[in-house]
């Protein structure tokens, strides 16, 4: 799937092993958001004004925005960029250059190995007013519209890898999690806690959740998904999967081998399918959609 800011994303085969966040990627959480794990990640990227309570380990780079709090240790592979106000109740220790801004605090200190840069912002920011006022006493507007487009536009983008995890902005995971938009995880993935979600989830087959799902939205869980706790949401698609609580919706479609222990609810009625079924329904939208048509001509080409 493309890159979605409103959705949290846990890439295929990411381990929540007790208090611990394994991803075999890039760690991406957004602005204001709360992580009650430890992050074990390639490279770790959190917003302004993020909350880690607990440590963060990475095999290569490190990048905190403005007023994050850190409670833990960073262990870093690469180089580390910790921006103004930002407070580490921990150890911050890297094997690259260390680029830190103002004011911040690292209470159990720092190791480098690399270069180590220290911001001091104001005296630059000072140095660019004092300059274009210069310029607008000498009729320079021009010049000055210019330059503050260029400051405007002249944004850092880091690329990320294909495979990353990604909270979005106000969000918060733990044993409770409350998640400002989508969810949607990958394959065979082990994922903790109980998320109340702001739109649909979605989550691919061989997946295990230990807690509980309720969506705003629909609800899709695919073949050998494992549950331990309820499913609530509106329109719920359920494959081969086994759920240890209750189920309820709106309209629930479930395959007629799924194992649930709970009770099953839905205003609207419960559809049963099997397999057969199933491919049928995609034969009849792959015709309506005139692709077997398109198959069946190349074939004879």
């Amino acid at each position: 799937m493309g890159f979605d800011r409103k959705t949290y994303i846990v890439p295929d085969n990411t381990n929540f092993d007790g208090k611990t966040i394994r991803v075999d990627g890039d760690v991406v959480v957004g602005n204001a958001c709360t992580v009650d794990f430890n992050i074990e990640a390639e490279r770790f990227f959190a917003g302004e004004r993020a909350k880690i309570n607990g440590n963060i380990t990475t095999k290569s780079d490190v990048r905190i925005d403005l007023f994050s709090v850190i409670n833990g240790n960073i262990s870093c592979g690469g180089n580390a960029y910790i921006a103004d106000g930002t407070e580490i109740n921990g150890k911050l220790s890297l094997k690259g250059d260390l680029d830190v801004g103002d004011n911040v605090e690292i209470r159990d200190g720092f190791e480098a190995k690399g270069w180590i840069n220290i911001r001091s912002p104001i005296p630059m920011v000072i140095y660019v007013l004092l300059y274009l006022l210069e310029l607008l006493k000498r009729g320079h507007s021009e010049e000055v519209e210019r330059i503050l487009q260029e400051l405007d536009s002249n944004e850092d983008i880091i690329s990320i890898s294909e495979k990353y995890f990604f909270l979005p902005n106000s969000s918060s995971i733990g044993n409770d999690c409350a998640i400002n938009g989508r969810l949607h995880i990958g394959k065979n993935c082990v994922v903790n806690g109980n998320h109340k979600v702001k739109g649909n989830i979605v989550v691919e087959e061989g997946s295990t959740i230990y807690g509980s799902l309720k969506a705003s939205g629909n609800v899709t869980l695919e073949n050998n998904v494992k549950v331990e706790g309820n499913v609530e949401g509106e329109m719920i698609k359920i494959g081969l999967c086994n759920i240890a609580g209750d189920v309820s919706g709106k309209k629930i479609e479930i395959f007629k081998n799924a194992n649930v222990l709970g009770v099953v609810k839905a205003a609207e009625g419960i559809q049963f399918f099997d397999s057969k079924r199933k491919k049928m329904k995609k034969k009849v939208e792959r015709f309506k959609e005139k692709v077997d048509i398109v198959d069946e001509v190349a074939e004879l080409l």
